[in-house]
């Protein structure tokens, strides 16, 4: 992500990219170093003052987030960085998904890339609450841990918990440490295979579906015994394997 680190206050994830795990104001100072930029510059950039921006730098005054959300457009800053903003589901529908994924740069939705970013476990967190989800989305949705981790899991394992969505969270990792591993990232799918492992005192023994709650009792019945051992654990009635996500295989971050 640039020159070597600054300071302390940047940490590399353990595939060796640069990260913020909350944008503050030495990080924001940091990125426009790392980008070259002048403080007059870079206040330019994100639309603030110079005078503001100092004060932000220095601490003075917290990282809004607007101004966060303008950071990660104009810098070298993950989308990790940005708010949370945990909106009702029922306003995000499968244009929004397909296009937040894109913006992360998912391959499987690339011709949507350029829209605005939203915070990945933000993203996943809506989506796995939906109760019917575009079969399309959702094999993108393990790309996420692959591509970012250094999500938000605290946030995320918390809210899983709160909306009983445990059991397609842990999938959902165990599918992207499977793919990891198949990748060869072997340090990448131990550190996910931990984060499911958290879940397992909190396994939910409802039977429940992956984002596909309007299934036909027909297909509730074959999947009930055609499903991985994977999904059987996690009380899941999905089809969805490691050898369906062909695009979770690109997982450089952006």
């Amino acid at each position: 992500m640039g020159t070597a680190a600054r300071s302390q206050s940047r940490a590399q994830n353990i595939t060796g990219d640069v990260i913020f795990e909350e944008l503050n104001g030495t990080h924001l100072k940091e990125a426009r170093l790392i980008a070259s930029c002048t403080q007059q510059e870079a206040a330019r950039k994100l639309g603030v003052t110079q005078a503001y921006l100092s004060m932000v730098e220095r601490g003075n005054r917290p990282v809004s987030n607007e101004l966060a959300t303008r950071a990660v457009e104009v810098f070298e800053v993950p989308a990790t960085a940005l708010p949370v903003e945990e909106r009702d589901t029922c306003f995000r529908d499968d244009s929004f998904f397909a296009s937040a994924l894109g913006a992360l740069g998912y391959q499987g939705f690339s011709h949507l890339r350029g829209g605005p970013k939203t915070n990945p476990a933000d993203l996943l967190m809506g989506a796995l609450d939906r109760d019917n989800l575009d079969p399309r989305v959702t094999e993108g949705l393990p790309w996420l841990p692959v591509a970012y981790p250094e999500l938000d899991w605290d946030w995320l394992t918390k809210n899983a918990r709160l909306r009983d969505r445990q059991n397609r969270l842990a999938f959902v990792v165990a599918l992207a440490s499977q793919a990891a591993a198949k990748k060869g990232t072997t340090e990448l799918a131990v550190a996910l295979a931990e984060r499911v492992g958290k879940l397992e005192p909190s396994r939910l023994a409802t039977e429940g579906t992956l984002c596909r709650e309007s299934m036909t009792r027909a297909e509730r019945k074959w999947l009930r015994t055609h499903r991985s051992p994977l999904a059987e654990h996690w009380n899941l009635l999905t089809d969805l394997t490691v050898d369906h996500l062909n695009h979770v295989q690109e997982h450089a971050v952006h």
